[in-house]
């Protein structure tokens, strides 16, 4: 993205959703309609073909099951998310701020300027095909208790951790199914809600410990810069403040728990109030809804709902965060076309 791109000062903060919210054909109808979302679409799923071995946006475009394979997913949900924020942006809709849910990081760096796109394209890859590579028998949970409630019976279990933490009253746990298990009956019988999670492995957990020393000697190599933009970190719970997201950093990424709640908070605190999520379906902003500062949200909205989702949501988003940040609105102009012949 150009340095013109960048708002700084912009009340608005793009929040980009991570693994868990993909579905085959996720964005299909948007790329039919949309010219600037296929272009920035396909410029993603170029760049990650030299790692994927096959174009994403025809994965998508298929509806192909294997998008639920952590080497397919962590791509397709990255290219969604770097396409969507391109489109969003040549809109005239400039972030001040980003956030993103574990994997979103990477297309959160590409926007504030940390990441370029061929460097974020190999990580996520990089990343997606060594996690897919591990052996199965992982998972997650999703517990409806305070980190407090859960704490001893995670620690009881070298190979489960807190995943992420995704508000007061929601953890996110991570680790061996069979150790889940155990954890998740004794949660029931207290009375407390226990949801498995859709997701192949047991990611930000002890399981991910395999891949970390591979992983570090591909990501050594990517020179990851300080953000443009504020970059509230789903690693470090808070802003950076002139931190490069270097390969340390996406090391660290890899097992680090997901501390969405401490970022989002801080970033609502800090005056980005006007919440635009970037992913393929809501998530992120229903869970900013049940933070403690959720009356300081001014406006949250979504390009994209579902499957059916298309040009006419994309265009009503924009126009309603352009006017309640009070800039003028700038032609949409993004109507339905044919693919051009190339």
């Amino acid at each position: 993205m150009s340095a013109a791109a960048l708002r700084p000062g912009s009340p608005v903060a793009f929040l980009f959703t991570g693994q868990g919210a993909q579905y085959p054909g996720m964005t299909a109808r948007l790329y039919r309609e949309s010219p600037t979302y296929r272009r920035h679409l396909d410029e993603a799923s170029e760049a990650l073909l030299p790692y994927t071995g096959e174009s994403v946006s025809t994965l998508l475009l298929t509806g192909d099951a294997r998008v639920h394979l952590t080497g397919f997913t962590q791509p397709a949900l990255f290219a969604v998310g770097y396409a969507l924020a391109q489109t969003v942006l040549e809109q005239e809709v400039r972030p001040g701020a980003v956030l993103g849910y574990s994997n979103g990081e990477y297309a959160a760096a590409c926007v504030s300027g940390a990441l370029s796109l061929a460097d974020a394209a190999r990580l996520v890859a990089l990343r997606g095909s060594m996690m897919q590579g591990l052996p199965v028998g992982g998972g997650m949970l999703k517990v409806l208790a305070g980190r407090a409630e859960v704490q001893r019976l995670v620690d009881a279990e070298r190979t489960v951790g807190i995943g992420g933490v995704n508000g007061p009253g929601e953890i996110v746990l991570s680790g061996e199914l069979a150790a889940l298990a155990r954890i998740g009956g004794a949660l029931r019988e207290r009375g407390l809600t226990v949801v498995p999670v859709q997701v192949s492995h047991g990611f930000h957990s002890p399981l991910m410990e395999p891949v970390v020393t591979g992983f570090a000697r591909g990501a050594i190599r990517v020179g990851g810069r300080v953000p443009r933009l504020a970059f509230y970190s789903t690693v470090r719970g808070r802003r950076l403040v002139g931190e490069p997201l270097d390969g340390p950093y996406w090391t660290e990424h890899i097992s680090a728990p997901v501390r969405f709640s401490e970022a989002a908070a801080a970033m609502v605190r800090d005056g980005y109030g006007h919440l635009v999520e970037i992913g393929p379906r809501p998530a992120l902003t229903r869970l900013v809804s049940r933070l403690g500062v959720a009356e300081q949200v001014r406006s949250c909205g979504n390009p994209v709902h579902d499957a059916e989702s298309g040009v006419a949501e994309l265009d009503r988003l924009v126009s309603e965060v352009l006017q309640r940040t009070g800039e003028p609105l700038a032609p949409l102009g993004d109507q339905v076309r044919e693919p051009q012949a190339v």
